[in-house]
């Protein structure tokens, strides 16, 4: 088998690469495999070290049998009738990549999206999800600093790499803040390992809301803490005939697996952590149907507190858990202000703004330690499926396009890819 690295086409550019040199070295030498790698300025990985590590490097790719990126590849430079591997941001019908999947069905493209390589329990099994909450968490707070003027903390791409914040880290002294981070995934563990790093005290959700600090504390969310069962409409006008005569709102028993398969069938309750948190770091996955933690109207109140938002979800309004995210910012400009009177983006770092954080391409800003960590995921659960040692649906699972048809698990996809 003969699989190309690409080139990173979409602008701004990604700098990640799928495999190291090394990897692609002991791939090659344990299986029938050989590395072409297209070449490439702005890899964080340098065409001289595949070159002196043996790995071929070819503008020309079109004979690989598959070919691999980072993100997606630019409608004008798809080769027809070939096999990707890429990020393609199509599977929650992502209007503004609509024209990139109906050009693949359309060249006869088989498109393999890592984002959804799971084992056979629908896990997961690749991602930089680590990644992306350690740089989120660490921008946050860069964002906070910039804003309070409190601390210096540089963007992490300023530094080495994630040993040299860390180690940054420890002569800082941070102010009284608190800290909210939702999820308990890869994103929000790698966020909440940023500010554990920092020396920032953990503290349980009830205790975050009701106590008071004199030193910078965080908590975690899982949805329980966020979201709740909306009342059926008996329970909702019982209740509403009786708050005359003090009767408290009925909660009903949260079940995971229900929200994650009915959430449109539930509210947010996070409204308590936007009257006491200084940031919010947002690490969730969030469903389409799922409720939004706060309404733009909710952001306009005088008790609304948070200040910054570090939107590592960084889904596009109006369709996202954070409605103020307007769009995707840039690691070359990372911040921009949220007036919520207006309604729109602004200068950051103002009074009355609330900042944003949404750079959509975080582990960008650690890309060899991405990359390592990636290619090592990659090798471990990804490489025996497709070369077919190893079968158990995998490859299947994640083929969103096939021979100009849409993948199996992708039905659902037709109205998006005939609009």
């Amino acid at each position: 088998m003969k699989i190309g690295i690409i080139r990173e086409g979409k602008v701004p550019p990604d700098s990640r690469v799928l495999f190291t040199p090394s990897q692609c070295v002991a791939l090659q030498e344990k299986y029938n495999i050989e590395f072409i790698v297209q070449p490439s300025a702005g890899r964080c990985l340098h065409d001289d070290l595949y070159r002196n590590a043996g790995i071929s490097l070819s503008e020309d790719v079109s004979d690989c049998d598959y070919l691999m990126g980072i993100k997606e590849v630019p409608k004008d430079q798809l080769i027809p009738n070939k096999k990707y591997f890429f990020f393609s941001h199509t599977i929650k019908e992502q209007s503004y990549n609509r024209a990139l999947l109906q050009k693949i069905l359309r060249d006869n493209i088989s498109l393999f999206d890592y984002e959804v390589l799971t084992n056979e329990k629908k896990q997961r099994v690749i991602a930089f999800g680590r990644f992306a909450g350690i740089v989120g968490a660490h921008n946050g707070m860069m964002t906070y600093g910039n804003r309070t003027g409190s601390f210096d903390l540089k963007q992490m791409h300023l530094y080495d790499d994630y040993a040299a914040a860390i180690s940054y880290y420890k002569t800082l002294q941070f102010p009284k803040i608190k800290i909210v981070v939702t999820g308990t995934g890869r994103v929000a563990n790698g966020a909440a390992e940023v500010f554990d790093h920092m020396g920032i005290r953990k503290v349980t959700p009830k205790d975050f809301l009701n106590n008071n600090y004199d030193e910078a504390v965080y908590t975690q969310l899982d949805c329980v803490d966020y979201a709740t069962k909306s009342l059926p409409a008996d329970l909702w006008q019982e209740w509403q005939d009786n708050m005359h005569k003090g009767m408290h709102k009925p909660v009903l028993p949260f079940d995971m697996m229900d929200f994650f398969k009915n959430p449109k069938d539930y509210e947010s309750i996070f409204s308590p952590y936007t009257k006491v948190a200084d940031l919010m770091v947002n690490g969730i996955y969030w469903d389409n149907d799922a409720p939004q933690f706060f309404t733009k109207k909710d952001m306009k109140r005088s008790d609304f507190k948070i200040k910054v938002i570090a939107d590592v979800t960084c889904d596009i309004a109006p369709v996202a858990s954070i409605p103020s995210t307007l769009f995707a910012s840039t690691i070359a400009k990372p911040v921009f202000g949220y007036d919520p009177h207006s309604e729109s983006a602004v200068e950051p770092y103002q009074e009355h703004t609330i900042d944003m954080m949404t750079i959509d391409n975080l582990p960008n800003e650690l890309p060899k330690d991405a990359s390592k960590a990636f290619g090592e995921q990659f090798t471990n659960h990804v490489i025996e499926e497709l070369l077919g040692i190893k079968d158990t649906g995998m490859m299947e699972r994640a083929m969103i396009a096939h021979e100009g048809k849409l993948g199996p698990c992708f039905h659902y996809l037709t109205d998006y890819v005939s609009q």
